[in-house]
C-alpha cells in the first residue's frame, strides 16, 4: 500500500455496525474493528455517508443472508474519500471523492472497494447525496435499461415510485425521453411525484390498473419495474403493451406467482429479473463503466439527483431500519459517519 499523507492518518481501528444476532433492527450494534487494508485492484475508502437498502434489512433479519466470505458489517454502498489505494491501482486517485458499491462494509468509517466500482463523484453533487446513488445507478442501469431495453417514447411503470430506486429511476428514464406513470402509497407521496412530472397513482385507491391504461390510451406501457413480485405480476402482464418487458427488482409480496402463459405469448411480452450482489466482480466493473458512459452524464449537470428522506447518524442505525421498514420515507436514507456528523 502506497504511503501518502492520507495513508499515513488511517487510524488502526474503526467504527462499524453489525447485527449480532438475526432479528428486529434493536440488534444492532456499533464494534470496533481493524481497518482493513486494500487488496490487489482495491482502494480503501474514508467513508462520509452510506446508503440504507433493503438488502440491508433482509441481512440483519435472517431473510438474506449475506454471501459466504464477505464481511458481517453491513452496508452496499458509501461515497468517501481514497486514503489508500492496493496494487495495480493508480496512487494519483488518493484523495479523490468517490461513491461505491461495496459487497458488504459501508456502515462504517472505512471501507475497501474495488477500485472499478468505484465512481467519481459528480459535480454539484454532495457526499451525502452520492451514498444513495451507487446501488440505485448499479440496479437502474442493468435492469432498466440493459435488460428492460427502455428507450425515447417508451412508457415506464414504476412500483414503488417513492422509494430511493424509484424516485432515482423516474427522474432518469424521464432524462432519456421516456414518460413514466409511478405508483406510491397516499395522497401527498402521490403528489410529490406529481410534481416531479410524472403521472402519480395511489395504488391504495381502486381503479388503479384502469387508470394506467387509459394514461396510454388502452395501449399499455413498454416496461414495467416491479419491486412486489407475487401476484402483483399478473396485473402487470394485463397493463402491458405488446412486446412489453417485465422486470422485477424485488418480490415484497411473494416470491411466486401463477403466471398466465397465454397472456405473454398473445402479447409477445419479457419477463426478467436480477439481482446485483451475486455478479462477479468482472460483471459489476463492466455495469460501472456502462453508467459511467450513458447515466452519469445526467447526473449534477441536470435536475437528476438523489431525493433524500432521511440523514442519520451512524450510531442510529436502528432507527434508520425502522424508517424503511415502516415504508413512509419518500427517497433514501442515508447513514452519516461520525468524523463528517
Amino acid at each position: 500500500m502506497p504511503i501518502t499523507s492520507e495513508a499515513a492518518a488511517i487510524p488502526g481501528t474503526m467504527t462499524a455496525v453489525i447485527a449480532e444476532v438475526s432479528g428486529e433492527p434493536d440488534v444492532l450494534t456499533s464494534v470496533q474493528r481493524d481497518t482493513p487494508v486494500p487488496a490487489e485492484g482495491e482502494v480503501l475508502i474514508a467513508v462520509a455517508a452510506a446508503g440504507i437498502n433493503r438488502p440491508d434489512i433482509m441481512q440483519r433479519s435472517g431473510a438474506l443472508p449475506a454471501p459466504a466470505g464477505v464481511s458481517d458489517i453491513l452496508g452496499l454502498e458509501v461515497s468517501g474519500r481514497i486514503v489508500a489505494c492496493g496494487k495495480g491501482v493508480d496512487p494519483a486517485l488518493s484523495g479523490s471523492a468517490v461513491m461505491a458499491l461495496v459487497k458488504a462494509g459501508g456502515y462504517a468509517t472505512h471501507v475497501c472497494a474495488r477500485a472499478d466500482h468505484c465512481l467519481p463523484v459528480p459535480k454539484g453533487i454532495s457526499l451525502v447525496e452520492a451514498a444513495a446513488l451507487p446501488e440505485g445507478l448499479f440496479t437502474i442501469w442493468h435492469n432498466l435499461f440493459d435488460r428492460g431495453r427502455l428507450r425515447s417514447g417508451e412508457v415506464l411503470l414504476i412500483e414503488g415510485g417513492s422509494s430511493g430506486i424509484g424516485t432515482l429511476a423516474l427522474q432518469l428514464a424521464t432524462a432519456v425521453g421516456a414518460s413514466v406513470i409511478a405508483t406510491a402509497g397516499g395522497p401527498e407521496k402521490c403528489a410529490r411525484l406529481a410534481a416531479m412530472g410524472v403521472c402519480a397513482i395511489d395504488y391504495r385507491e381502486p381503479g388503479c390498473d384502469e387508470r394506467i391504461l387509459a394514461e396510454t390510451k388502452g395501449r399499455g406501457v413498454d416496461v414495467v419495474l416491479d419491486i412486489l413480485g407475487g401476484e402483483a405480476v399478473n396485473r402487470h402482464l394485463a397493463v402491458m403493451a405488446p412486446g412489453g418487458r417485465h422486470v422485477g427488482l424485488s418480490f415484497m409480496t411473494g416470491a411466486t406467482a401463477s403466471i398466465d402463459l397465454g397472456l405473454v405469448m398473445r402479447k409477445g411480452l419479457w419477463l426478467t429479473s436480477s439481482t446485483l450482489r451475486p455478479k462477479t466482480d468482472a460483471e459489476k466493473a463492466g455495469i460501472a463503466r456502462d453508467i459511467a458512459t450513458h447515466l452519469m452524464p445526467h447526473l449534477g449537470k441536470s435536475s437528476v439527483r438523489p431525493v433524500i428522506s432521511s440523514v442519520l447518524p451512524l450510531d442510529e442505525a436502528a432507527d434508520a431500519h425502522r424508517l424503511l421498514e415502516g415504508g413512509e420515507n419518500f427517497g433514501k436514507i442515508v447513514l452519516l459517519m461520525p468524523d463528517v456528523a
